[in-house]
């Protein structure tokens, strides 16, 4: 196990555009759950159904139960270890040297499910268990989902379609150091911060002004995001 652990520390994605929650919490967590998968014999399609498994096990807790301080371990337990599986998948895929263009498509078809599908449970869970203001503030889950969707499919799909710069040579190879900066900035965006918010589900007030105020961040910062790609793609 030592062994594994120790190559798949040198076969990380590089860290450009990571929170400081998935650089030091997410991947590390994810990697000790690659090398376990590993020992007992899953392939990664296995372990991105095993995120799924836990990501939408806590949705349904979500939709289906009345906020209570057990409902918000539950679910933020849930997602958290769905997250931490997400990040297996590929390194084990890594370290198994079996990486594919299907294993890729499902796991960013079960990213998709896993977002739409949180949001949709909070909609259900504001409509069923919340004492709202009005009935616009049923709006805030569907207009964070919409936000949350174009941040993950804008970000893919630049990255898939920006021109790619031709490899260099010698010392001009070495790749620069990720800016902390950023990844401190990517912190409010990061999706295991947004599972932190499910912990104050016990104080149903508390995690409305939350997911909210979530929300209002989520879209200037998807504002922000589709200029850049815009110009970079252009």
């Amino acid at each position: 196990m030592a062994g594994a652990l120790r190559e798949l520390r040198t076969a990380q994605k590089s860290a450009k555009g990571v929170s400081l929650y998935s650089r030091y919490v997410n991947r590390p967590t994810g990697r000790v759950l690659a090398v376990g998968a590993y020992r007992v014999g899953l392939t990664p399609n296995q372990v991105t159904l095993v995120s799924a498994a836990f990501s939408l096990g806590a949705v349904a807790a979500l939709a289906l139960a009345g906020p209570s301080w057990p409902l918000a371990v539950a679910v933020w337990l849930g997602l958290v270890v769905g997250f931490a599986f997400d990040s297996a998948d590929g390194q084990l895929a890594r370290l198994l040297g079996r990486g594919s263009p299907a294993g890729e498509w499902l796991d960013h078809v079960v990213d998709a499910a896993k977002i739409t599908a949180v949001h949709s449970a909070v909609l259900v869970s504001f409509y069923r268990f919340f004492e709202l203001p009005s009935d616009g503030w049923l709006l805030v889950p569907l207009g964070f989902q919409l936000a949350a969707v174009l941040l993950f499919c804008g970000g893919l799909l630049a990255d898939k379609l920006k021109p790619k710069a031709a490899p260099a040579s010698g010392a001009a190879a070495a790749a620069p150091a990720p800016s902390r900066l950023r990844a401190v900035a990517l912190l409010p965006v990061d999706y295991g911060v947004f599972c932190l918010l499910f912990l104050t589900l016990g104080a149903p007030r508390v995690f409305l002004a939350a997911y909210t105020a979530l929300f209002a961040v989520y879209a200037l910062y998807l504002a922000a995001f589709l200029v850049k790609w815009f110009r970079e793609l252009r």
